[in-house]
């Protein structure tokens, strides 16, 4: 399985970097290889909110739609996302924010597995690649968004 750690220090509010992430019917226009995002269900549970949503992701010759459960805890200020259902035998990601200044951290920990083996070796090979260019849309995204907002 492919485990991966970024941390990144971008210009803008922790709050902001929250919300942006959990807006996840607008991955489409920033994540690479996300086609659609769609969010079923979001409920607020005072401490938390719990999203269930689909992501439909795609390149070259694969496109498939997997469907996860988000948990945003707001005292802790972290995201935790597991895969429901789809093509992943394993999925769990997870975001911690902090704010420094006028910046926030942020830190991205995914641990991900697909169900057929033979996709799954083809990730494992641009898996560190993949989630950089990821972790750079998120940012790039922040910054124009929000700037030190």
């Amino acid at each position: 399985m492919p485990i991966a750690s970024i941390k990144k220090k971008i210009s803008c509010s922790k709050k902001n970097l929250i919300e942006m992430v959990l807006d996840i019917e607008k991955y489409p226009e920033f994540v690479p290889w996300c086609l659609e995002g769609k969010i079923h269900e979001k409920t607020d549970r005072g401490d938390t909110i719990e999203i269930k949503a689909d992501l439909t992701i795609g390149r070259s010759f694969f496109k498939d739609t997997y469907k996860s459960l988000v948990i945003y805890n707001k005292s802790k200020e972290s995201i935790h996302v597991t895969n429901i259902d789809g093509p992943l035998k394993h999925l769990e990601n997870k975001w911690f924010f902090r704010q420094d200044g006028d910046s926030s951290e942020v830190e991205f920990h995914v641990d991900f597995e697909l169900k057929n083996k033979i996709l799954n070796v083809l990730m494992i090979k641009s898996f560190d690649l993949g989630i950089k260019k990821i972790a750079d849309a998120f940012e790039k995204r922040a910054i124009g968004l929000f700037k030190s907002a």
